[in-house]
């Protein structure tokens, strides 16, 4: 069994406690990352979150994962800083991130972090009926309902953590 194969079963299997229903996405690799994946497969970005972690500046490193949807951007100085109580935070680099979750980018997936790792998730997320996360490998996609964040244990709803992109031009 391969690494990406062995991730995604521990996802699955994560999904499967949590008597989450979920659709599996097979993906192209190389389509993997969001907008790419949402112009190929026909999914809105609207109907599309990414997994991100964040990381402070300084040492002891902080880390926190937060799920936003496509269509917004992570409130990282003002919410995310407020939540972890860290006053410099910056999106963790692509090393950082597969250190911390063991999952690459474009495929980083809320189901099977590490339960020791911070992770808010935006409300809109939580409150849609279906949404494309990704599937723990590049190779998949899952489709979810938001509530199963509200069923997560480590997870933690959060009002305001993402900003509307039209927003943030003015």
């Amino acid at each position: 069994m391969s690494e990406n194969e062995a991730i995604e079963q521990s996802v699955r299997a994560v999904l499967d406690r949590l008597g989450a229903a979920y659709e599996v996405i097979p993906c192209d690799p190389a389509l993997a990352d969001t907008a790419a994946f949402c112009a190929h497969y026909g999914v809105a970005p609207s109907q599309s979150a990414n997994t991100i972690v964040v990381a402070s500046r300084k040492d002891p490193k902080v880390y926190a994962a937060c799920l936003a949807l496509a269509t917004t951007k992570l409130d990282v100085n003002h919410k995310v800083s407020e939540l972890l109580g860290v006053k410099k935070l910056s999106f963790a680099s692509p090393e950082e991130t597969i250190a911390v979750t063991g999952m690459m980018i474009g495929g980083v997936t809320p189901f099977g972090l590490s339960s020791e790792l911070p992770f808010y998730v935006d409300s809109r997320v939580a409150a849609l009926p279906g949404v494309v996360v990704g599937g723990g490998s590049r190779s998949s996609k899952l489709r979810v309902s938001g509530e199963v964040f509200t069923r997560m244990p480590n997870a933690r709803i959060v009002e305001g953590l993402a900003i509307d992109r039209e927003h943030e031009l003015r």
